[in-house]
């Protein structure tokens, strides 16, 4: 699961909170947790996003080696 561990990189090299993640890319603070959990994957949404904040592509994210 390269996206919980990314994600988890991704809040202590910017020091943000779950909450504030959350914040930034528009879903609940729940969301945040279940994807470091492991129970949900980012939606579409999200990792648009993800890229467009912290310049973290889609195959970065889920593992996929170009």
């Amino acid at each position: 699961m390269p996206y919980v561990e990314i994600i988890k990189q991704l809040l202590a090299d910017n020091s943000l909170s779950q909450q504030q993640l959350a914040n930034i890319l528009g879903v609940n603070q729940t969301t945040v947790s279940q994807w470091l959990l492991g129970r949900k994957k980012p939606g579409y949404d999200s990792i648009l996003l993800l890229y467009e904040k912290f310049k973290i592509t889609p195959n970065m994210l889920f593992g996929i080696e170009e």
